[in-house]
């Protein structure tokens, strides 16, 4: 996939290309931008851009603006391209250190390389953070010169960093070896320290527009209809990522128990289908997934709900049923909206302190009971 294959940001891709076509790509980059919207996708290609054998110059499209591309074809190319599957990568590193004895366990930090010169450094469990022993591998190597690559790449997936080992990459930042360029990823740049954004050049990745986002669905996710399409478009906040990888069906089900607590709070009837709903959140790993699931459906059908009371139908997610969050704003306030939102982070702090699930739901459904 060439770089006019990737979803929106057209200004901020021509910007990266000028700069490797110029030879002045920074030896330090964020990308910055929302969960989903593409950062890691467009690191690879600057990967494979740098290092294509081939080294191929497209414009997108009939006509060649002089900027590099990749092929997509040659050995460097189709090794960094085995890392885009971040999840499975990560996923088999996991499983590589468990497979080892505890001492070695203990002592090995996680990381993905496909290719010799690309080296991918995600969040080290359990902590999912970015730990010392990461960085100072990183140190040990970014000053060999590449062995089949022209530039050696160092990909960040994260910005949670620890302490002593942000501060361990600003020596790397400090005095950058020319042959070697490092991304660090993030949704908000301003969790990096101030000294790692001052010795580095930030890029933004916008959201892109429903109407985009529903176009590429049709493409990709034939088999999902145009009210389906419009929904994962706008739950997604603009991120292309996000709206291919989510899952409708998990969705539909949280929201169909949102809706039935929503209902039984607002109607303040017969609690048989609400107890029957909790009832089915059980303890367990698969449980605690279902609740979150249904804890994030909870807030956004209650984003809806304010944005209907303060009149920005146009706001809303859910459209598929417009129709019934606007009986259900006609049946609450603000008031309510906000005892609701406070009822929710309650569930979430009882959660934490292991208490029953199904008691939790039903505490919080009949609390927000309107008195006629």
């Amino acid at each position: 996939m060439p770089f006019s294959d990737f979803a929106g940001n057209p200004e901020t891709i021509h910007r990266l290309r000028e700069m490797l076509a110029r030879k002045r790509f920074p030896h330090a980059v964020i990308l910055s931008g929302a969960h989903g919207s593409g950062k890691y996708t467009l690191a690879l290609m600057l990967a494979r851009a740098m290092n294509c054998l081939e080294q191929p110059v497209t414009g997108g499209g009939t006509n060649s603006d002089g900027l590099p591309d990749f092929c997509g074809r040659c050995s460097n190319c189709t090794r960094i391209a085995q890392a885009e599957d971040l999840d499975a990568r990560f996923a088999e590193a996991v499983e590589a250190r468990e497979n080892l004895c505890d001492t070695d366990k203990k002592e090995t930090r996680l990381f993905v390389q496909t290719h010799p010169d690309v080296l991918i450094i995600p969040p080290d469990p359990p902590q999912l953070m970015i730990k010392v022993d990461q960085v100072r591998h990183v140190i040990e190597t970014i000053y060999y010169r590449p062995g089949e690559a022209r530039e050696r790449i160092y990909i960040f997936t994260s910005s949670a960093f620890m302490k002593e080992a942000a501060n361990s990459l600003l020596k790397v930042l400090e005095e950058p070896p020319e042959f070697a360029s490092i991304f660090l990823l993030t949704e908000n740049a301003g969790e990096f320290l101030p000294t790692i954004r001052s010795r580095s050049m930030t890029f933004n990745l916008g959201a892109l527009p429903s109407a985009e986002i529903e176009s590429r669905l049709a493409q990709l996710r034939p088999q999902w209809n145009a009210r389906q399409r419009a929904l994962v478009a706008r739950l997604s906040e603009g991120a292309i990522g996000r709206a291919l990888s989510f899952d409708l069906e998990s969705y539909v089900a949280a929201r169909q128990h949102a809706l039935i607590m929503l209902r039984s709070a607002l109607g303040a009837g017969d609690h048989t289908e609400l107890f029957k709903t909790t009832e089915s959140f059980r303890s367990g790993a698969e449980g605690r997934e279902k609740i979150d699931n249904l804890l994030r459906t909870l807030y956004a059908l209650l984003e809806d709900l304010m944005f209907l009371q303060s009149g920005a139908e146009q706001l809303v997610r859910n459209t598929d049923i417009l129709g019934e969050l606007k009986k259900m704003s006609e049946a609450a306030d603000f008031a309510w909206l906000q005892r609701a939102a406070e009822g929710l982070g309650e569930v979430e702090r009882g959660l934490r302190r292991n208490l029953l699930r199904s008691l939790s739901l039903d505490a919080f459904a009949t609390a927000l009971e309107r008195v006629s």
